[in-house]
């Protein structure tokens, strides 16, 4: 849930991987590096003695940084890919120091003595040589705007503190675009609008009015902070409070159109994780001058299977970071692990939750909700968007719905949102876009790789670029509307775009993929006798960890390797003898897998309660099969979820396992779009732990496993059955070829 545009810190990142040197990979043209901007020397820069160093260089360790060097009005700058640009100071031949951020840059020349290259160095530590790879510099051309804050009076007469961004000299009148979120506004200025927001502050029409508001209780706003708090009808009738995240939204968007000047009257809502949740709460009971909202990797279920729960099992290293990060103080709070190194070792020292609720002291209201409603009850039910949404009497509002596939957050959220805005969409006024990306990551950026998977495409250019700035100046200034689909969904395998007429596109059938015997994967149904079965102990005290150690905090120092880890090569557990795995043969021929993904399990435990956990993953060729050798025998991790077994039959009424009995476990693996391609291999692996990011389970039976005592933690043996009579399997959503 935390937004990666998240305002403090977006700036800050930005700056911080300016001068990282890029390596040098198949890229766009320089005209094509940002298309809305200028790729020439200016025309004050043509005679300067400087223009011996103007030109594109490409970082090295970077493939989404190119830094561009001109002379402009007798000065010298160096402007990396989406950021502002930064003066140049003359520190001895060929040397310039960079004031703003304390770089130095060094140009290399070869031995004719032309300029081939610069190195960066930061502090004590020299970048990679980066690579001059143009003489033409990209130019980018910020718009003045000025800034204004105000405070804006709610129906119960809270203020909510709210920054304006306009351009300084519009055309015209604009439309308004609003992010509402916890994480702050006060960095919000010209200069990190110009950058975070570029293609819609370029979008060839005039721009925007942008707005950025402190919810309730944060930052600079007045009232009381509540945890992605229910809608009024939820509550109580006797307690039913005046105000939530709708009304806040009609005010500010009343208050709005009625006071900023130079607005045409339309405004779009728009942000990306709580934000996005945010913005798909103002769709309820929609203020009339709402006419367009782009809720991005948003909230949808926080028990079923975004931040906090997924399918009963306890998010416990996210959900305890995240909670102390937004309820310490009315600002950011980062949650400091005690000792050096690795996040799995805290959290075993801890031993059960009931620690670290001792630890909590009842300071995080949210940690107090975790503790009390294990179960998916009112209080849960309550946050659920589904019902919320789209609603008898609620007006239409075109919106377009965006995440990721290997979104480690909210990955059911855009899914089922989208889904609830389907209900009875004849006027096609809802769209879904599905990328190759982590929570956020198309927000900013090229989002040409995740982790070590090259798509060699700009991704997150391209999707803001071609897909969202259009759609918004569509509905907001009456502009050509975008050539877009129902759906657009990013095919991993042939890694291109899928335009769909719906999500879940129509499939051939769903076809099951059986567990085998020795360890294989196959399309025929196993003809084994009943009790044909793996098997492995699950041990709480030596969980499997959900990543390659060591794992650092979630957020803060530990953010980059929290951002891929759902893409990480899971050859990391492969010798666990806790972690099963089956796997067909190379594929003859690419088989394309489109939709939702269905894991029907029979198994069993010598304990009273178990967690399952299932991936589906790819298995790359090894080199003599040809494939790129960096990711040779690479198993990709396509989709993966956990379910709690106590509420294998509900969701809301938890029940014990009897030990030693076969019961049967349904998993759903969503989101899914991937050829696997001919030589590769289909891989299922099963285990019962994936910690600290889920809680252990004692494997005993506890009514409440946050109360659960040390000594209820108890190894256990497990058995998955692949026989005639229980045929584990994957059901396949298969689309022809």
């Amino acid at each position: 849930m935390h937004s990666v545009l998240s305002a403090r810190f977006t700036l800050a990142l930005l700056l911080a991987v300016a001068c990282a040197a890029p390596r040098l990979t198949t890229r766009p043209s320089a005209a094509a590096a940002i298309p809305n901007d200028t790729p020439a020397v200016p025309s004050s820069a043509r005679t300067h003695p400087f223009d011996e160093y103007a030109g594109q260089y490409a970082a090295t360790d970077n493939a989404d940084m190119v830094i561009s060097i001109y002379a402009d009005s007798g000065r010298q700058w160096m402007q990396p890919t989406d950021n502002p640009r930064f003066e140049l100071v003359a520190a001895g031949s060929d040397t310039f120091d960079v004031p703003m951020i304390k770089h130095r840059l060094a140009f290399l020349r070869d031995a004719a003595g032309r300029v081939t290259g610069v190195r960066v160095r930061s502090g004590d530590f020299d970048h990679p040589v980066a690579p001059r790879i143009s003489d033409r510099p990209i130019v980018v051309r910020f718009v003045a705007m000025t800034r204004t804050d105000t405070m804006i009076p709610m129906r119960d007469g809270t203020r909510l503190h709210t920054v304006i961004v306009a351009p300084s000299a519009p055309a015209g009148p604009l439309p308004i675009m609003l992010q509402r979120t916890p994480y702050g506004v006060a960095h919000w200025d010209a200069m990190g609008v110009n950058v975070a927001l570029r293609s819609l502050v370029a979008d060839g029409s005039g721009g925007y009015i942008f707005v950025f508001q402190d919810i309730r209780g944060r930052f600079g706003s007045e009232g009381h902070f509540e945890m992605m708090r229910p809608p009024r009808e939820t509550q109580a009738a006797g307690a039913r409070p005046a105000v939530d995240e709708s009304t806040d939204a009609w005010d500010t968007i009343d208050w709005l159109v009625h006071h900023v000047p130079r607005s045409n009257g339309r405004v779009g809502i728009r942000g990306v994780s709580y934000d996005g949740w945010l913005a798909t709460m103002a769709l309820r009971g929609a203020h009339p001058a709402l006419r367009a909202a782009s809720p991005q990797a948003p909230v949808g279920d926080l028990w079923q299977g975004d931040d906090f729960f997924h399918n009963g099992a306890f998010r416990l290293s996210y959900g305890y970071e995240f909670a102390t990060m937004l309820e310490s103080s009315n600002e950011m709070s980062e949650a400091k692990l005690g000792g050096e190194g690795d996040a799995y070792d805290w959290y075993l020292r801890l031993g059960s939750l009931t620690a670290l609720d001792s630890l909590v002291q009842g300071r995080l209201p949210t940690w107090t909700a975790f503790v009390e409603h294990p179960s998916y009850d009112a209080y849960w039910r309550a946050r659920d968007v589904r019902p919320q949404i789209n609603r008898p009497g609620d007006r239409r509002v075109p919106t377009l719905v965006v995440g990721g596939r290997w979104d480690q957050e909210d990955p059911l959220g855009p899914l089922v949102t989208y889904a609830a805005l389907e209900r009875g969409d004849s006027l096609h006024m809802n769209a879904l876009v599905l990328g190759p990306w982590h929570h956020g990551q198309w927000s900013m950026g090229s989002a040409r790789r995740l982790g070590a998977l090259n798509w060699k495409t700009e991704t997150g250019r391209i999707f803001r670029d071609s897909v969202e700035a259009p759609w918004f100046a569509h509905w907001l200034k009456d502009t050509p509307a975008p050539a877009l689909p129902e759906a657009l969904v990013y095919r991993s395998g042939d890694d291109r775009w899928d335009r769909l007429p719906r999500w879940p596109a129509p499939a051939a059938g769903m076809r099951p993929l059986f567990l085998r015997d020795n360890n294989a994967l196959a399309f025929e149904a196993p003809r084994d006798a009943a009790s044909a079965s793996d098997r492995y102990l699950s041990d709480p005290s030596n969980p499997v960890p959900y990543r390659a150690r060591p794992i650092k905090e979630t957020f803060g120092e530990g953010m980059p390797g929290w951002w891929s880890w759902l893409a990480e090569d899971q050859r990391f557990v492969v010798d666990r003898p806790d972690v099963l795995h089956w796997q067909t043969a190379p594929l003859a021929e690419d088989v394309t897998v489109t939709g939702d993904v269905v894991a029907k399990l029979f198994a069993s435990t010598t304990g009273r309660d178990a967690d399952w956990v299932v991936k589906l993953i790819d298995v790359y060729p090894d080199h003599g099969l040809g494939a790129d050798s960096a990711m040779a025998d690479y198993q990709l991790m396509l989709a993966a979820d956990i379910l709690r077994g106590r509420y294998r039959r509900s969701p809301d009424r938890p029940m014990p396992v009897a030990p030693g009995a076969v019961e049967p476990y349904t998993l759903t693996l969503r989101g899914v779009d991937h050829t696997f391609r001919r030589g590769h291999r289909i891989m299922v692996q099963v285990q019962s732990s994936w910690f600290p990011l889920y809680d252990r389970n004692p494997q005993t039976w506890v009514a409440n496993i946050f109360t659960a005592r040390a000594s209820d933690f108890r190894p256990a043996t497990h058995r998955v059955y692949r026989s005639a009579r229980y045929p584990s399997r994957l059901e396949l959503p298969i689309v022809a070829r």
